[in-house]
């Protein structure tokens, strides 16, 4: 094996290298930056280093939880006993917020899916509202004898709430990012 013992110090031109085992000192000249240049910051820069992925993924489990909730009620009760289960609120509701956290997740990959992602998170949210609409009119007018369902519902309208405060954080996001990125 080839071995070297040359001297990796930055030397003017007038000086001769030397060997690093001689004992004369030598000035060492060392680069130094004398301009910060500022970083390049990608598109949507500012958005990004607040995670709406992680929300994006918070929303694909609750829409999978919802999606669970929904298939529970629609082996357990009949078709006409609750408006919950007759429009299947549930099950549409979770597959919404799926695929909502599915394009907030995209947004790191594709910027250009901004819009998209902020009207299918405004579009949740007024799914949503119109579903816990329903569930409030099935618990309201409900039979109390069929308390496990009301159980149910109730975890709903909860899963519900959840996804309706994530989809509001990050619609407030992509709304402040559209407004700060207009001329």
């Amino acid at each position: 094996m080839a071995c070297a013992d040359v001297d990796m110090d930055i030397q003017r031109t007038d000086e001769e290298p030397h060997r690093a085992d001689s004992g004369e000192p030598t000035m060492v000249r060392r680069y130094q930056a004398t301009e910060v240049l500022p970083d390049d910051k990608g598109p949507l820069h500012d958005l990004l280093q607040k995670q709406p992925s992680v929300l994006g993924s918070l929303q694909m489990v609750s829409g999978f939880l919802s999606v669970g909730v929904g298939i529970l009620c629609a082996v357990t009760q009949q078709m006409d006993q609750s408006l919950f289960t007759l429009f299947r609120v549930s099950h549409f509701t979770g597959v919404l917020f799926i695929i909502a956290g599915v394009v907030s997740n995209l947004l790191f990959k594709y910027p250009r899916l901004l819009p998209l992602s902020f009207a299918v998170n405004c579009g949740c949210i007024i799914v949503t509202v119109a579903a816990a609409c329903l569930i409030g009119v099935d618990l309201a007018y409900g039979n109390p004898v069929d308390e496990p369902y009301w159980r149910i519902e109730v975890l709903a309208l909860c899963v519900m709430g959840l996804e309706v405060f994530l989809s509001a954080i990050l619609c407030f996001w992509f709304s402040k990012e559209k407004r700060d990125k207009a001329p």
